[in-house]
């Protein structure tokens, strides 16, 4: 049970000799049906339980709440881990309807954006960028769903850092394995969402035990590797669908990558000018050049030379 839950439930556990009738029947519906409960307005929950929704306005306060948001979002934090594939598709299937997908799905990722924007930490931000111009070695893990933004990020910095580890693995041992070298002067990146990877947790604790900075990327200040984070980057990711919302970490690793950039102005732009020969030389990329010698083919497909 993690720490929103723990929370929430402790909360309504306290105080529940102290509530209503129709504030104990809100108590236990939420205590069992809580993975329902988190997507219903204050109405709806009080038509579910029997209640009217000024009951369920009241039974928020009695819990220590600003208000039935402010619950809500409690609730949100403490069933954002339980949710399985199947429940987070059906959640999704009951909220959106066909001919407003596209929309829905893209005004929801530019809020993501919007609200990470509002709430993320610029100061620790700056601590990620310097811990990471200082580290001597640096490890990035993120697996599952979560395993493109980490390639996306290794390619990056292995364009601006000398040692760069990109964590490939299949079990704990063998990220374990990889890490093995891992020691104080060193940083690790952990990047998971909801639902969180065990393999990234692990790698985050192998880290922090041996003595590493650790900079997480995860969706809440209540995410478990920031228990073992020196510095954590909060970025939204709060759609319940099969397919996890990675718009907004994705926009906060283009800025670290371009505030690293920024900071090794001069080794990056000649790495890019030894890589733009590299290209030129073996022909990487497509150009004009290349096009406009291209043998053509006339309408029966025979090679014009």
């Amino acid at each position: 049970m993690n720490a929103a839950t723990s929370e929430l439930s402790t909360r309504i556990h306290a105080g529940y000799n102290r509530m209503s009738k129709g504030q104990k029947r809100l108590a236990d519906y939420i205590l069992e049906n809580y993975e329902k409960a988190v997507y219903l307005t204050a109405g709806k929950l009080g038509t579910v339980v029997g209640v009217s929704e000024s009951t369920v306005v009241r039974f928020a306060g009695c819990l220590g709440y600003g208000g039935y948001p402010e619950f809500q979002k409690a609730l949100e934090e403490m069933v954002r881990n339980r949710l399985n594939s199947i429940q987070r598709m059906e959640v999704t299937y009951g909220r959106i309807s066909e001919s407003e997908i596209l929309n829905t799905v893209l005004l929801s990722d530019a809020d993501k954006i919007r609200r990470t924007r509002e709430s993320i930490d610029q100061h620790a931000f700056e601590e990620a960028l310097d811990l990471l111009i200082h580290a001597k070695h640096i490890y990035l893990i993120g697996t599952r769903s979560c395993a493109p933004l980490a390639s996306f990020l290794a390619y990056y910095f292995n364009l601006i850092f000398e040692d760069v580890h990109h964590l490939h693995a299949s079990s704990n041992s063998e990220v374990f394995e990889q890490m093995v070298r891992i020691g104080e002067d060193d940083v690790a990146i952990g990047i998971s969402f909801p639902r969180y990877s065990q393999r990234t947790l692990k790698a985050v604790e192998f880290a922090h035990n041996r003595g590493a900075k650790v900079i997480t990327l995860t969706d809440s200040e209540h995410s478990p590797l920031n228990q073992f984070s020196n510095c954590s980057l909060i970025a939204r990711s709060d759609m319940a669908s099969i397919a996890d919302s990675l718009v907004a970490p994705l926009s906060v690793i283009n800025a670290l990558v371009v505030g690293l950039c920024m900071k090794k102005q001069k080794e990056v732009s000649e790495t890019l000018a030894t890589l733009e020969d590299i290209w030129d030389e073996y022909e990487v990329y497509e150009n004009e050049e290349t096009s406009d010698n291209m043998p053509q083919q006339d309408a029966r497909g025979r090679k014009d030379h």
